[in-house]
């Protein structure tokens, strides 16, 4: 998944924002916590996508090879997508739309109602 197909897709769940920080990553939040980033990492490495996944998903995606503990928000149960192939697009898909529920419903309730999400 390129970046820009990345972006296309977090655009189109609901009550998303985007922001561009930590030295040009793609970073999307929902209620203002973040849920999924695309990001460089060094000259010449490549994308990396990192998502917020549940702990089942933590354990099975870090035994996988290519996907490792995401830099400083493993504790949090993040993983990164060190190297491109290793997931299917229709697979990132479908953990960042997870990765996006996951933060959604630690959302106040007021918050959800106020973004018109309905988790």
């Amino acid at each position: 998944m390129t970046r820009s197909e990345f972006d296309a897709y977090c655009a189109g769940l609901p009550a998303t924002t985007n922001v561009v920080q930590w030295g040009n990553a793609s970073v999307w939040k929902v209620g203002g916590k973040i849920f999924a980033i695309c990001s460089s990492w060094g000259e010449g490495s490549g994308q990396r996508i990192a998502f917020k996944c549940s702990d089942l998903s933590y354990m099975m995606l870090t035994e996988e090879d290519g996907i490792v503990p995401a830099p400083y928000l493993a504790r949090a149960k993040w993983v990164q997508v060190a190297e491109d192939g290793t997931l299917t697009d229709e697979d990132m898909k479908t953990y960042i739309a997870t990765a996006h529920g996951l933060v959604a419903s630690k959302l106040t309730k007021k918050l959800r109602q106020e973004l018109g999400i309905d988790v």
